[in-house]
Formats: C-alpha cells, structure tokens, sequence
C-alpha cells in the first residue's frame, strides 16, 4: 500500500458501539467520585483539600498523560494504549481503596487513575472516529460518544452510591466506601476486550503513514490563532464541570440537603447530558461550531447565576441539574470537531490530547480551588462565582474562531486527508 492509497476502515457499528462503550465505563466510573469525598475524609481524618487535591492532580495527570496516550494511539493505533491504561484504572482503583495516607492517595486516585483516564476517554476514542468515519458524519459520531460518556454518568452514579451506602428499598446491602471501589476494579477491566472493537491493524503495521511529522503538525497547530482560542475556552469549561461533579454533593450536604439529593443531581447531569451532547454533534454541520460553543458557554453562566439567587430546595437543585446536564460535555463534539476540520485527521489524538490538556488545567483548578477556598472561608461562594466570569469569557473568546481547513502546501494536504 502507498501512502496515498485509501486506508481500510473498521466497520462504523462496531467503532461507534465499543467506543461508546469504553467511554461509558470509563467516564461513569470516575463522574462518581464526588460521593468518596466525605466518607474517606471523616475515615482518614482527612481534609477536604486532601482529597480536592488528588483529584486535582487525577485531572492534571490525565491532561498531561493525554498529550502522550494520543501520540501513541496515532502512531501505533489505538488498542495497545486502551488495554494498558484500562489494567491501570484497575490497579488505580485496588490502591486508592487501600491508600492509608495523602501521599498514597494522591499518587493512586491522582497520578495512577489520571494515565489510566488518559488512554480510556474521548482524545483516544475520537482518533479512531476521525479515522474511521466519514468526515460528514464526524460531528455526530462524536457526539454519539460523548453521550455515551454521559450515560455512563447517569448510569454508574445510583450504582456507586448503592454500592457504597446500599438500597434499603431494594434490600440491598452497602460494601462501604473500600469494598465499591474493589468492584469498580473489575468493572475496569471489561474495557479490555471491548477495545478489540477499535484495533486498527493498518495503523499498527506502519503501512500508509502519511507525510506530516509530530514536529510540524504541533508548529502549525500552535501558531494557529484559533486552536490557541479552543484551548482558552476548553480550559473554562474543565474548571467549571470539575468543580460541580466533585463539589457538589458536598455543596448540597452543607445547605441541609440528604445524600440522595446530590445522588439524584448527579444522576440528572448524567441522563440531560446524553441529550445535550447528541444535540450538540447533530447540530454541528448545520451551525457553526463557534456559535455552539458560545451559545454553551454563556448559557452555563446564566445557569449558575439563577441556581445561586433563588431559594435552595431539591426542585431547584434538579433543575440546575437538568439544564446543566445539557450543557456539560456538549462542548467536547464541537471542540474535537473543529478540530479534525481545521488540521485533519491524522494526528487528531494528539492534537485533541493538548486541547483536553487545558481542560485538565482548568479542571485543576476547579476542583483544588473548591476545596482550597472551602477549607479558608467555609464556603464555595467564591469559586462558584469565579465559574460564572470563566463562562462570559469562553462565550467571547470563541467567536473569532476560524473553522475553515488550514491552508497547506499540497503534498501536505494530501498527507494529512
């Protein structure tokens, strides 16, 4: 095979269900982790800042790590860097659960779970897309996805609580908070055979590689205005959705609130986010994606500002919860999509691993400040409404963006299609 001849593609099917699937657990697993905050702290003695910060460090890992996980997957396909990185999740799991001081805590739920979510989420999974799925259908693929993602939220959040805490109501018996996570272990590794659905064998034999090295794909990427301006915006929306998903439940059980209450919050982020996501992807060859994503943003600002005026109560937390669900990971199609359009497809995992890598900057911050802020003044009040001016700001900074394929030289053009 040359280099310009077509490459074979895995049947759309089976891409988008295992994909979708691996997204599922994987993204499921780790939307949960909010509900551990408050029984492994009371357990170990622990600050809220202890177990804010190793979730901050699990966000920045994953960003980092991204940047390689996708550098990988593009040159050697995608299937090795799933099993590795799913066998970590499972041992991240085992050694956090059994982590008797901060330093433990944070190198498993941190840094071991941050690589693991590196090869498991949407920048290896949207490699795969891009390559496999037409370019008119790329935007929906990728929303289909993301949904996935948000499912697996809505899904895996009653069942880690029920595993944690137990279902009087179905009679069921809870495992506390050590013996969920040994389940969730195992849960991990189903991604492993799931990720023989996306192994690409022409990508692995070294066959058909295109022109455009790493080195040029990054410099051209880089002194590219827009990409810089997806990455400002990505980063508002990592510290924005962090800091709820990890935040919350606490937020919640402070004003009064039960625990189921935040449990069903979660739940709700989940199951409006598998709309909103989809939405977002259907939308993306009839709208610009620009707009999408300035439309997202601000209508995020405007959410917390109401959520944060009106009078508490378990009628306005589901409502935050719905609107919010719609608007949290319906970035992530558009982004990536914008993307693949503007550099092509052929280092999409890469490129989409430094994007997510803002995000995970952001998300840093997001979940650290939370708990930084918390411990100084015993309230959130002020991270809340610093996500309220990172909202308008990702709003006006992704207006200029230019969707349009990046000019090339025509050898390059067609290396990179």
């Amino acid at each position: 095979m040359t280099a310009a001849s077509p490459t074979p593609r895995l049947p759309l099917k089976q891409v988008l269900i295992c994909g979708a699937l691996v997204v599922t657990l994987s993204m499921g697993i780790r939307h949960g982790f909010g509900l551990w905050l408050q029984p492994i702290t009371m357990e170990r003695g622990w600050t809220r800042e202890t177990f804010a910060f190793a979730m901050a460090l699990q966000n920045l890992t994953w960003g980092v790590a991204g940047l390689f996980a996708g550098m990988l997957a593009d040159r050697l396909g995608a299937y090795r860097v799933i099993v590795g990185c799913a066998l970590m999740y499972a041992l991240g799991l085992v050694l956090m659960a059994l982590a008797s001081t901060p330093l433990l805590f944070a190198g498993s739920a941190g840094m071991l779970i941050g690589i693991a979510q590196a090869g498991t989420t949407y920048a290896v999974i949207y490699g795969v897309l891009g390559r496999n799925v037409d370019a008119s259908r790329r935007a929906w693929a990728m929303g289909v996805a993301a949904a996935a993602g948000s499912f697996g939220q809505f899904l895996m959040v009653p069942v880690e609580n029920t595993l944690i805490n137990g279902s009087s109501g179905l009679g069921i018996p809870g495992l506390g908070w050590q013996g969920a996570l040994f389940v969730l272990a195992a849960m991990a590794l189903v991604i492993v055979p799931l990720a023989s659905g996306l192994r690409e064998r022409w990508l692995e034999s070294g066959v058909a590689r295109p022109q455009q090295t790493i080195a040029a794909a990054l410099r051209e990427a880089f002194t590219y205005p827009s990409f810089q301006l997806l990455m400002a915006g990505y980063f508002v929306c990592g510290f924005q959705v962090v800091f709820i998903g990890v935040h919350m439940p606490s937020y919640l059980k402070d004003k009064g609130m039960t625990p189921d209450v935040a449990t069903t919050a979660l739940a709700l982020i989940g199951l409006f986010n598998v709309l909103g996501t989809y939405f977002a992807g259907t939308l993306g060859p009839r709208v610009a994606r620009k707009h999408i994503l300035a439309t997202i943003y601000i209508s995020r600002a405007v959410a917390i500002v109401a959520f944060l005026t009106v009078p508490l109560s378990p009628l306005t937390v589901y409502v935050f919860s719905a609107v919010m669900g719609l608007l949290w990971l319906s970035t992530v199609p558009p982004t990536n999509a914008v993307v693949a359009q503007i550099f092509g497809v052929q280092y999409l995992s890469m490129l989409g691993g430094f994007v997510f890598l803002s995000h995970q900057i952001g998300s840093f911050l997001g979940v650290w400040l939370g708990g930084r802020l918390y411990d100084a003044t015993g309230s959130y009040d002020v991270v809340w409404w610093l996500a309220v001016a990172l909202g308008v700001f990702a709003a006006l900074i992704n207006l200029p963006v230019r969707e349009q394929p990046i000019a090339r030289p025509a050898s390059a053009q067609g290396a990179s299609a």
